[in-house]
């Protein structure tokens, strides 16, 4: 067998393990909560590497790579810098008050803290956030399938989409929490030992360093109103865009106390700042050493795979693409599962009142299906994985943010200000995104959001007292 076959049989071998996992994992799952939250038995182990490896995807080691090569830190403020603060955010001040309320859902939230409308119309607007994001974890599959064997990008898709889901479908959370165990061993241990080899090529971090194009580790902007406006967006794009995010809210809700809870968030963030910084690294080495890989006016998302396939041994290449497809199945999978259990709990529950739990886990595991599909079609269709995955964040934050954090530490937040709240918030954004703004557009979203947010709720309750005075 050539180096290449080898690699594909591992490969192989790897994709067939997880689906083992998947299916060992179904014998716990017999309830809603079992799919959901792994019936909150997580310990503190688990339940870091599930926030870890959630984060860590095909934007991290691929789409964020090439932004740095291109714009350096300044490109990667979104993530991992960004993502990173929306773990520390969640960690510190949301864990605590979302573990104790023992839900299943965000979306379920919205509707104990404001309306049942307020819950349908935020499960509304965190779905399309989901597509984006699983999408471009399907793209990245694509791509690295094809780097490797010249398959077709298109039917890579369909395939890796098909493992995601099938192993999404039988195991849900059980089976993710310990894929992603497993896989966040083989991200770090990979990543690391190829960090050492191309360090060791390359002579140095020292090296690396001085031979950085002028301005790749700048970190602050310049003194300028737009371009500190520009950075401060962001940092919010994902810090705050993901903080009301089905899955890691899950992640959440999985440990097996509140204490595991917020440390785990906080572990995590550190852990996956650190570790993400790895291909940014390995990315610029790759500049360096290999230069015509780079091609000019592309996005080069597939540098760092191109480079190993080229320069790396065999043992070093089924280490970094195990690495790579372990973070990206987790993500994918993980973002599945949020979603569905959305459209589940919070979209058809409603509509019956005395649904079985055996039938809700049902349609649960049918949306697992049915989003996986639609995924499949606009990954298709669509490239840029760090685009898509920075949009994904930019709907949550522009509609879901502001009620989330204001129902929480806002005793006269309304229903009606929630529900202006995410539905003026996102409209400024989408009319703003049409006419291309001077200033991010998710500024006047974000800002929009919390107007409403207050404005609305003082209307609210200034309408409710109108009746009493008048009787008077």
């Amino acid at each position: 067998m050539t180096d290449k076959e080898i690699l594909l049989a591992f490969i192989a071998l790897y994709l067939l393990g997880t689906l083992a996992i998947g299916w060992w994992a179904s014998r716990f799952v017999k309830t809603t909560s079992d799919f959901i939250t792994a019936s909150r038995q997580m310990p503190m182990m688990i339940v870091v590497t599930e926030m870890f490896s959630d984060w860590f995807g095909s934007e991290t080691v691929m789409g964020a790579s090439s932004e740095f090569v291109e714009k350096g830190l300044l490109g990667v403020i979104e993530d991992p810098f960004g993502a990173a603060l929306c773990l520390f955010i969640i960690g510190v001040f949301l864990a605590r008050k979302l573990y104790n309320l023992n839900l299943n859902t965000f979306s379920t939230y919205f509707r104990n803290r404001f309306s049942h409308r307020a819950e349908t119309v935020s499960a509304l607007m965190m779905l399309p956030s989901y597509f984006g994001w699983i999408s471009a974890q399907f793209i990245a599959l694509g791509v690295i399938i094809n780097s490797i064997s010249n398959f077709p990008v298109t039917q890579a898709i369909f395939i890796c989409g098909f493992i995601v889901m099938l192993y999404t479908y039988i195991g849900g959370m059980y089976a993710i929490a310990y894929t992603d165990f497993i896989e966040a061993i083989f991200i770090i241990g990979g990543l690391l030992i190829i960090l050492f080899i191309m360090l060791h090529k390359v002579g140095g971090i020292g090296n690396v360093v001085s031979h950085a194009p002028e301005g790749t580790f700048r970190f602050l902007p310049k003194p300028h109103f737009k371009n500190i406006i520009e950075y401060i967006a962001a940092w919010i794009t994902v810090g705050l865009g993901s903080v009301p995010q089905q899955d890691v809210f899950q992640r959440i809700m999985s440990a097996r106390t509140e204490k595991i809870a917020i440390r785990s968030a906080i572990i995590a963030a550190f852990m996956y700042l650190t570790i993400a910084m790895i291909p940014l690294i390995i990315a610029l080495i790759s500049t360096q050493l290999y230069p015509d890989l780079i091609k000019v006016g592309e996005k080069n998302q597939n540098l760092i795979p191109l480079m190993v396939l080229r320069e790396g041994s065999l043992l070093v290449q089924i280490l970094f693409f195990g690495a790579l497809l372990s973070g990206i199945m987790s993500t994918s999978s993980s973002a599945i599962l949020a979603s569905s259990t959305v459209i589940g709990e919070n979209l058809v529950r409603p509509f019956y009142k005395n649904m079985s739990d055996k039938k809700l886990l049902s349609i649960m595991r049918i949306s697992v299906v049915g989003l996986t599909l639609v995924a499949v079609i606009i990954a298709v269709y669509t490239k840029d994985i760090y685009e898509l995955v920075g949009n994904s964040s930019r709907i949550s934050l522009v509609s879901l943010f502001t009620p989330l954090v204001f129902g929480l530490y806002w005793k006269k937040g309304t229903a009606w200000g929630a529900m202006a709240s995410m539905i003026v918030g996102c409209a400024v954004w989408m009319l703003c995104e049409h006419y291309e703004t001077e200033y991010p557009t998710i500024i006047y979203g974000l800002l929009a959001s919390v107007t409403s947010m207050i404005l609305f709720s003082y209307l609210e309750r200034y309408w409710k007292k109108t009746p009493e005075k008048i009787q008077v």
